[in-house]
């Protein structure tokens, strides 16, 4: 068995005592958004799996808008990045 060789670390530990892998993560070409695959994303950013850049890079997204990701999160957790629940957490 061979392994690719990748940039960063194969795994990393998060902050609950849980292993997230590369595996983790959503498919490069996801085109649909649920809260699960966000909160991975920004998940993953945040505990150094893969780097701001790469996730932009790979998913296709905006800084704008993976910064309003990150926010919803560090702000009102995981739930506010539902799309039903975007007028509830929404900043006026």
């Amino acid at each position: 068995m061979y392994l690719r060789k990748i940039d960063g670390p194969r795994s990393v530990t998060l902050s609950d005592g849980t292993i997230m892998t590369r595996a983790d993560l959503p498919a490069p070409d996801t085109t649909r958004w649920v809260a699960s695959r966000k909160a991975a994303v920004v998940r993953a950013v945040s505990a150094g799996l893969i780097s701001r850049d790469a996730a932009l890079a790979t998913y296709g997204l905006s800084e704008d808008e993976f910064d309003a990701w990150r926010s919803a999160v560090e702000t009102h957790g995981e739930a506010a990045l539902r799309a039903t629940a975007l007028q509830r957490y929404r900043q006026p």
